[in-house]
Formats: C-alpha cells, sequence, structure tokens
C-alpha cells in the first residue's frame, strides 16, 4: 500500500531519535515532517541534533528542514516524543486541528477521555476516542502509551491479571540513566552509585497500571481493583529497566502455570500481524542468572518483556524479574504499535 505521511514532535530528543529509527523504512508510514523547538526550526536536521544512536542519522532523515512544533505539518498523524514541560498544549493544539496524536507524554495518559494503551493488552479502550472528540470538539484525537517502567511492569501482569486475577502487585525498580533523556543525570550523581528516587515515577507505576488493565464502561474508565505498590530506583546502567515483582493472585496458580501463562499470552498485535508487533510479547527466559541489561535489552527488537527467576514468594504467591527496553518499548515503539493499531483497526478513513 501507499505509505502513510507521518511527523514527529520533539525529533531531536531522545525519545525523538528513537521515533526517527523505528519509522525509517516502516512498511506503512513515512516520515514527512519534523518538528522540534522554535531555536531548531528553519535548520536541516542533521546540523542540530546531537545524535545520540548506535548507528548513524538515516541518509534521508539528516537534510530535512525542522519546522515549529505548530499543526501545519503536511500529515495527519505525528508522533509526539515531546517533553512534558511543553507537550500539554501543543498536542491539543494539533488534535484540535484534525492530527491524531500518538503521544509519549505524560500530560494527558491519565485524562478521563483520552486511551491509555498497550495494544496487546486493553485494544478496547481505543472505544473512547468517539467520546473524546465529542467532548472536546476535535477531529483529531490524543492516543497515549504508558510511562516505561509501568509498561514493562503491565506487559508481566496483565496476563496474569487476564488468567487468575490479582490482588496486590509489589514492583521495585532498578533504572536505566537514559530514561531520564539526554544528557540525563549527572555522571557524578549516577557512577558508583544507585539513587532512590525518581519524581512521579511510583505515582506513574501505581496509577497507569491500574487504568490500562482497567475497564471501559461507555464513555468513562474504571480502574483495576489491585492494589499496586512500587518503588523506583535510578541506576548506572545504559538501557533496560528491571524490575522485581512480586504478586498476589486471587485465583492461586502454580510457578509451572503462571509460566504457562506467559507463554500462551499474545494478544491481538500479534493476531493482526502488526509491523512492529513482537512474535511473543512476553518471554520466560531460562538462565537462573537472567535477564541482564547489557545482554538482553535488545533481543525480540527490544519490543519484547523478558521474565526470569519465576519462584514462589513466601510474602505473597508468585515473584519473577522483568526487564524492558524502556526508550524502545517503552517510549516510541509503543507509540508505533499503537498507530499501527489505529490504521489497521480503520479508525483513520
Amino acid at each position: 500500500m501507499e505509505k502513510i505521511p507521518v511527523g514527529i514532535l520533539g525529533a531531536t530528543g531522545a525519545v525523538g531519535q528513537k521515533f526517527i529509527l523505528l519509522l525509517t523504512d516502516h512498511p506503512w508510514f513515512e516520515i514527512r515532517e519534523l518538528a522540534a523547538s522554535e531555536r531548531s526550526s528553519g535548520n536541516r536536521y542533521q546540523d542540530i541534533v546531537t545524535w545520540n544512536q548506535a548507528v548513524p542519522i538515516p541518509e534521508t532523515i539528516g537534510p530535512m528542514m525542522v519546522k515549529n512544533c505548530e499543526p501545519n505539518l503536511d500529515c495527519k498523524i505525528v508522533f509526539s516524543g515531546l517533553d512534558s514541560s511543553v507537550a500539554g498544549n501543543i498536542e491539543e493544539a494539533f488534535a484540535q486541528a484534525g492530527y491524531w496524536v500518538f503521544s509519549n507524554a505524560k500530560n494527558h495518559r491519565m485524562d478521563p477521555d483520552v486511551p491509555l494503551v498497550i495494544t496487546e493488552l486493553n485494544p478496547e479502550h481505543l472505544n473512547i476516542i468517539p467520546y473524546q472528540q465529542k467532548n472536546r470538539g476535535w477531529e483529531g484525537a490524543i492516543l497515549t502509551n504508558a510511562n516505561c517502567s509501568a509498561i514493562v511492569l503491565a506487559l508481566s501482569i496483565g496476563p496474569l491479571h487476564k488468567m487468575f486475577g490479582l490482588e496486590t502487585v509489589h514492583a521495585v525498580t532498578m533504572q536505566a540513566v537514559s530514561g531520564a533523556g539526554y544528557p540525563g543525570v549527572s555522571s557524578l550523581d549516577i557512577l558508583g552509585n544507585v539513587i532512590p528516587f525518581i519524581p512521579g515515577e511510583e505515582e506513574k507505576m501505581e496509577n497507569e497500571t491500574q487504568k490500562i488493565l482497567g475497564v471501559l464502561d461507555q464513555d468513562r474508565f474504571r480502574p483495576a481493583a489491585f492494589t499496586v505498590s512500587a518503588h523506583a530506583n535510578r541506576v548506572p546502567v545504559e538501557e533496560g529497566h528491571l524490575e522485581c515483582v512480586s504478586v498476589k493472585l486471587k485465583e492461586k496458580a502454580s510457578v509451572e502455570e503462571v509460566i504457562r501463562c506467559w507463554q500462551e499470552f499474545t494478544g491481538p498485535a500479534h493476531d493482526l500481524k502488526l509491523p512492529s508487533a513482537p512474535q511473543q510479547p512476553v518471554v520466560v527466559v531460562a538462565e537462573k542468572d537472567r535477564p541482564q541489561p547489557r545482554r538482553d535489552v535488545w533481543k525480540y527488537q527490544g519490543m519484547s518483556a523478558l521474565i526470569g527467576r519465576v519462584r514462589p514468594c513466601p510474602l505473597f504467591d508468585i515473584k519473577y524479574v522483568v526487564l524492558g527496553h524502556n526508550t524502545i518499548r517503552g517510549a516510541a515503539g509503543a507509540s508505533l504499535l499503537n498507530a499501527e493499531l489505529v490504521l489497521k483497526k480503520g479508525m483513520l478513513d
């Protein structure tokens, strides 16, 4: 099919750069517009970006002119990698002007008429979009993906909640420095150290997972009833959020049954054959000391959650370790997968 033109808001930032990598040579979408701050606009992308990726700037992208983040871009879909300090009003302006905004920012995630979507877990939440458009008088829409640590947690507990039900979830994160954007955390703060505080992170994990795994009741969301308690820590790892999780199940299950639940879980992203969907969204690894960020974060193109050390928990029922790529599955890749779902469902026609 003819590729659909898309734009990237915040194209020079860390998430914007990941959008560029994932969208270059995408089978359905073609990067038509790059937008960033006023100081960047009017310049060629390659002249103003601090490129921090492991591969060079794609040849087709470097010479492109960067524009302001204003709703006059030649496309209908925009992917927002904007910082939350500016994302809210800009994304609303684009939606009001008829654009479909796939946002990685936190600003609208918990809005009562904005879907917070993980494609494999809650695609039915997209049904709130007509209510959003009616309520706000928009021709476009805003769709959000979750916080990077919340996505990793939700991908692991979501299948368990669907199969057995959840009562209590306790999670302790070890989060990569890339989650703080660029230049991120000062080297004097993080080298040889662990910072046991990330502003707002624990609240996002606790609240966003309940919205994701809750129910859309006509025009409103009912959050899931289980309790989540999170501790967030920044560690000297470049990419990959590792989380130690303990869960109490409503319906008791053995370790073997829990592992089978993860192994058999696919979700609609796989069934619809979306280009960015991993073959297996949750992968259980057998090695007793894995997953590890350095060795495992890029497996499965960074789109799967890797789970290991599954064992009984003397306090709750089951405990395990889960790893996810924070800037791919936890950011740009999640937005892209949501856009593929919307297109496949014919919502953009």
